[in-house]
């Protein structure tokens, strides 16, 4: 199997062309066994792609886990920058077919190398049964989520995977690392969730900590990013754009109720390899 080892801000991910060879039809499993640090490869997830031509492709993403992922903001960022520079893109615009919907990028290209990829993320869903959560309140915001005899106030947003977001004044208290696996498989979330962290700098600044439905602990989380500065808005928190500083790096997020939110960061290959 050939492929390429990618990452956007520390966030990594084993790509495939599956439409240059034949993979197993198992993929979660392939998941499994490529994304081993020790015995495989070694990847937050397995990316899976078609490209369909002029700028197009189709991608499935598969978390470390095995389970697949309906959308992932750093993957396809990469999926985006490889299209491009492979010459599977002719222009500096890039859409994805990915199971959450159809992804639109601009690629920044400088001497024929993708130095940065903007993402149109779409709209964040904001009702519990999209989401989907299991919560008395729509949208879910503030709503305190009762975690081991604790009651802790969490803002639910999806886009186009669900995440838990969670202020640091709210969790000062807690061991993030020992709450966040609890609530990924909390009974409120029917599909888990991915849980962040979020501690706001400035106006204009947001410090997250991922934890990845799947995965666990990860550098970035491009869609993570997305729902904190949604979560921070809906919360009164900010008002406009800010840079969300994760601990892989940095991604710039923008969002007005009721339109589109925009995530901008980098997207780098590591290297290339064949496995037997």
């Amino acid at each position: 199997m050939d492929f390429v080892k990618m990452h956007g801000l520390g966030n990594d991910f084993v790509m495939v062309d599956a439409s240059a060879q034949a993979l197993s039809e198992d993929l979660g499993r392939l998941a499994l066994s490529v994304c081993d640090r020790h015995f495989g490869i070694g990847a937050d997830g397995l990316v899976v792609f078609w490209p369909a031509g002029d700028g197009r492709a189709r991608m499935r993403i598969f978390n470390a886990d095995g389970s697949e992922a309906q959308m992932c903001g750093n993957a396809v960022r990469c999926l985006g920058k490889y299209l491009y520079e492979e010459g599977l893109a002719s222009r500096s615009r890039v859409e994805v077919e990915t199971a959450s919907g159809i992804v639109a990028l601009a690629l920044e290209v400088t001497g024929g190398r993708v130095t940065a990829v903007t993402v149109d993320m779409g709209p964040p869903r904001l009702s519990p049964e999209v989401i989907p959560v299991v919560a008395a309140k729509n949208p879910v915001v503030g709503w305190e989520l009762e975690v081991d005899g604790l009651a802790i106030p969490v803002t639910c947003v999806s886009m186009g995977n669900p995440h838990c977001v969670i202020f640091q004044e709210d969790a000062a208290r807690l061991n993030f690392s020992a709450l966040a696996p609890r609530i990924e498989r909390h009974a409120a979330f029917p599909e888990r969730t991915n849980v962040e962290l979020v501690e706001v700098l400035a106006p204009d600044r947001l410090a997250v900590t991922v934890w990845e439905r799947g995965v666990g602990p990860t550098l970035a989380c491009g869609t993570g990013a997305c729902a904190a500065l949604v979560a921070a808005v809906l919360n009164g928190k900010v008002t406009g754009p800010a840079r969300v500083e994760l601990p892989g790096g940095v991604l710039e997020i923008a969002w007005e109720p009721g339109k589109n939110v925009f995530m901008k960061g980098p997207a780098t290959e590591v290297f290339r390899g064949r496995l037997k």
